[in-house]
């Protein structure tokens, strides 16, 4: 059973190390390296700036945004804000007319249904900001987010850069707050070393001779940031520039969305140019080979652990081993009472949420296999 053996440890350790030990290794990189050190701050560094909202159905949140845009503290000769309607079969074009009529920043886009992507990159041909912004139709941003956000674009190598986002409230037993929490403080330290390695669709601004024609399956959020290391740049992350937005109210919901997230995700991963090293240093290398490689990888890594451990467990090969499998039964056992009790439980509701999410990185492949990954894509219901 030694093969059996190695193979366990080697797919608990992995699972490990992607969730708990890559950031424990960031911190200890970053404090013996120290931080790449950034400019000075430019104060009123405030460039001419193209705001893209990209929308498809979006009637009850539009006018929300649009005002919520047209509010920001930047210099309103230097804004522009472009709604890109990706086929939007509801009022979305309407009131967004209404406001562009209103105030002459506002530019409206009536587009053929044509995905998300493509409806970013009509917007960009149209648009005349020396900066690209991006944001979803259901996000808010604080007043000074954008010029927080512009401001390490002073900097010339510096290509990419990403927001935080808050989420506010959330119901049952979604626990997406807490995960993304953790998730902007493992990329506050890939910053602090280097490059992000992901982005989010809520606030985020490029360069506009780095912006990229992406294939349409695929999403901002994760190709830019790669692509434009590949390209000598850096992405990086700014947590003072914040957006704010409303998780879905179930975990299930949670699941369907990020299941769609990953029918995209993959087509990047595996035919996108991510595994290719070609323009990666060592350091960004290590960093897409642990925070993104690994944890997609994690679904399958935890079936092979539990075959492996059932197996070890039910030869004798010792009491370790009986524990482990112990520890694996427990987190399935307190995801599936979580979901009887309907989220009333906390630490239940982590493992369902845990459980669930890494389900939903096989089943994003799974589609992407069996049907392939169309470009357009339909709003998350409740998240508004």
């Amino acid at each position: 059973m030694a093969a059996v053996e190695v193979l366990f440890w080697i797919c608990a350790g992995l699972i490990v190390y992607t969730h708990v030990g890559y950031p424990l290794l960031l911190r200890l990189l970053v404090d013996v390296r120290g931080a790449r050190r950034r400019p000075s701050p430019v104060e009123h560094f405030t460039p001419p700036v193209s705001l893209v909202i990209a929308a498809h159905d979006e009637e009850d949140v539009i006018e929300r945004r649009l005002e919520n845009a047209l509010a920001l503290d930047y210099p309103p000769d230097r804004l522009e804000v472009i709604v890109a309607s990706d086929g939007s079969g509801d009022r979305t074009v309407e009131l967004a007319r209404a406001v562009a009529e209103r105030d002459r920043r506002v530019k409206v886009l009536d587009l053929p249904r044509q995905g998300k992507v493509r409806a970013q990159d009509s917007a960009v041909e149209s648009a005349a900001g020396e900066v690209l912004a991006f944001s979803d139709a259901n996000a808010l941003w604080d007043p000074d987010a954008l010029e927080l956000l512009v401001r390490p674009l002073a900097d010339p190598r510096i290509g990419y850069v990403c927001g935080g986002l808050r989420y506010l409230g959330g119901g049952g037993a979604n626990e997406e707050g807490a995960y993304w929490r953790y998730e902007t403080a493992v990329r506050a330290l890939e910053s602090r070393l280097g490059s992000i390695t992901g982005g989010n669709g809520a606030i985020y601004a490029v360069r506009r001779e780095a912006y990229l024609r992406l294939d349409p399956r695929t999403s901002h959020d994760l190709s830019l940031p790669f692509n434009l290391v590949k390209r000598g740049m850096r992405a990086v992350y700014e947590p003072l520039a914040r957006a704010v937005e409303r998780p879905l109210p179930t975990i299930e919901g949670e699941f369907r969305r990020k299941r769609r997230m990953m029918s995209h995700a993959w087509p990047m991963v595996i035919r996108g140019g991510m595994l290719d090293p070609r323009g990666y240093g060592p350091v960004y290398g290590f960093q897409i080979f642990s925070h993104r490689i690994l944890r997609y990888a994690t679904p399958f890594l935890h079936v092979v652990a539990l075959g492996a451990n059932v197996a070890l467990a039910a030869s004798g090969e010792g009491a370790i081993y009986v524990l482990t499998l112990a520890l694996q039964a427990g987190l399935l056992v307190a995801a599936a009472l979580s979901a009887l009790l309907r989220g009333r439980v906390r630490v239940l509701n982590v493992a369902y949420y845990y459980v669930l999410v890494t389900s939903s990185l096989a089943a994003g492949l799974w589609d992407w296999l069996r049907h392939g990954t169309p470009p357009t894509w339909e709003r998350a219901e409740g998240r508004r």
